[in-house]
């Protein structure tokens, strides 16, 4: 059924691109202003939209047949893609910014959407776009994902699609032969504190040599560790404004200390010279009886090589109540000075998000929906595993990273926990790493 704001959306479209001579795509990729002499009468617009590698959209067979599908509803409206990645996708973009040539949709996340080129001034307000039905829609799936795709001055510089959450993961065999099971709740896959701490022991007691490992040998994976410090006792990583590191308060170096002096007994085991990656390996393997950097995409990839059941977990919190972080991928409009172009993108925003093929765009991320409404887009598909993670989207945890110096503080951060289980002093490493990250 037609969503009320795709057809105001067109209908405005439509005026405006009576008012305004056929586009075509110009030799810099951009859509610029002139008549198709092979396009008859028929009036297009031609946008661009440039898109990281989100899932399967970073796949240009996938996103050609999903524009085939758009085009049978909006024929008027022509879409070409570039591809990015993430090792020169933003210095493209910037260029491109610099050169008058940004395209009309960009495809990210709200660290770049919103802090970097909403904030710059770069971005369209999408606000019409957030309904109230739109918002109550994504808020039943988290209440998280609307503040992080609004500004601090008000405006929307993103239109979400999808989203997921990071998690953990248990050997449910060595927890079961370990007698450590009675520590979790199976049905909510959550945990406290005092019962991840006396589920580390029993595997150790147990005979397991490594429970679980911090490790700390790049920013590769770091989500986890700082999920893993933060939920401990529930500490905040930023300030409420997103202005300021925090984690030198007294919960931080409360969890961060419960690590050091696990790893001192045993019931832990850290490693300054591997990554996530490793660690994954590690837990793949048997290794390790845990993993700190799960999600439904590793499910998947160490599927073939896992010979026992990867039961994925919340962090564990001292309430209970874990803070997860994740990721919120959508959409953002350039503001490049043609409302042509402008309503064009936002027709095919609203088309690609609430669609009758909307369920299957976000299955193309290999995430999550934002909109309650679009329910499991997994369950009966190849991919329905990944449906055993929905139960994790509510936790979803303040977006702080939309902080500014985001890079150099995920240095600062592994820098911090070598420093730290060096040193035995949670305290003292995390007033440096604050210090760092701040300055």
């Amino acid at each position: 059924m037609k969503k009320v704001l795709a057809l105001l959306l067109t209908l405005a479209m439509l005026a405006t691109l009576a008012a305004c001579s056929v586009q075509k795509e110009g030799n810099n990729g951009a859509a610029n202003s002139g008549n198709d002499s092979e396009g008859g009468d028929t009036a297009t617009t031609a946008i661009t939209m440039w898109t990281y590698p989100i899932g399967n959209w970073g796949n240009a067979e996938t996103v050609d047949g999903i524009l085939a599908e758009f085009n049978k509803v909006h024929p008027e409206i022509s879409v070409k893609v570039e591809y990015l990645d993430y090792s020169n996708g933003d210095g493209m973009v910037n260029t491109a910014l610099e050169g008058g040539t940004a395209p009309d949709i960009i495809m990210e996340g709200p660290d770049r959407l919103v802090a970097n080129w909403g904030a710059a001034g770069k971005m369209v307000d999408l606000s019409d776009m957030w309904t109230d039905e739109v918002k109550a829609d994504i808020a039943a799936t988290s209440e998280v994902v609307e503040s992080a795709c609004k500004w601090t001055d008000g405006a929307y510089y993103e239109y979400p699609l999808c989203m997921t959450t990071h998690c953990m993961a248990i050997n449910y065999e060595a927890f079961e032969a370990a007698g450590a099971l009675q520590y979790i709740d199976e049905e909510t896959h959550t945990w406290t504190t005092e019962n991840f701490v006396k589920a580390c022991e029993a595997l150790r007691d147990a005979g397991y040599a490594v429970p679980g490992i911090v490790y700390c040998g790049g920013t590769g994976g770091d989500q986890g560790t700082r999920a893993l410090v933060r939920n401990l006792y529930s500490a905040d990583f930023t300030n409420p404004e997103h202005t300021q590191y925090t984690m030198n308060s007294e919960e931080g170096v409360k969890g961060l200390q419960l690590l050091i002096d696990m790893v001192a007994d045993g019931s832990m085991t850290y490693d300054a010279g591997i990554v996530a990656s490793d660690e994954l390996t590690l837990f793949a393997n048997g290794t390790a009886c845990m993993s700190f950097c799960w999600n439904a995409s590793n499910a998947s990839n160490y599927a073939s090589q896992v010979t026992f059941t990867a039961f994925p977990m919340a962090f564990p919190s001292d309430d209970g109540v874990p803070e997860l972080d994740g990721g919120i991928w959508g959409f953002g409009i350039f503001d490049n000075g043609d409302q042509a172009r402008i309503d064009a993108a936002k027709v095919f925003i609203d088309w690609v998000c609430n669609g009758d093929q909307a369920a299957s765009n976000v299955y193309n991320t290999t995430f999550f929906p934002v909109r309650s409404s679009l329910g499991d887009v997994y369950a009966g598909t190849e991919k329905a595993s990944f449906s055993d993670f929905l139960i994790f989207m509510p936790y979803l945890g303040d977006y702080y990273n939309v902080t500014t110096k985001w890079a150099e503080q995920r240095t600062a951060w592994f820098e911090m926990l070598q420093s730290a289980f060096t040193s035995g002093d949670a305290a003292a490493a995390l007033d440096a790493y604050v210090a760092t990250a701040n300055a």
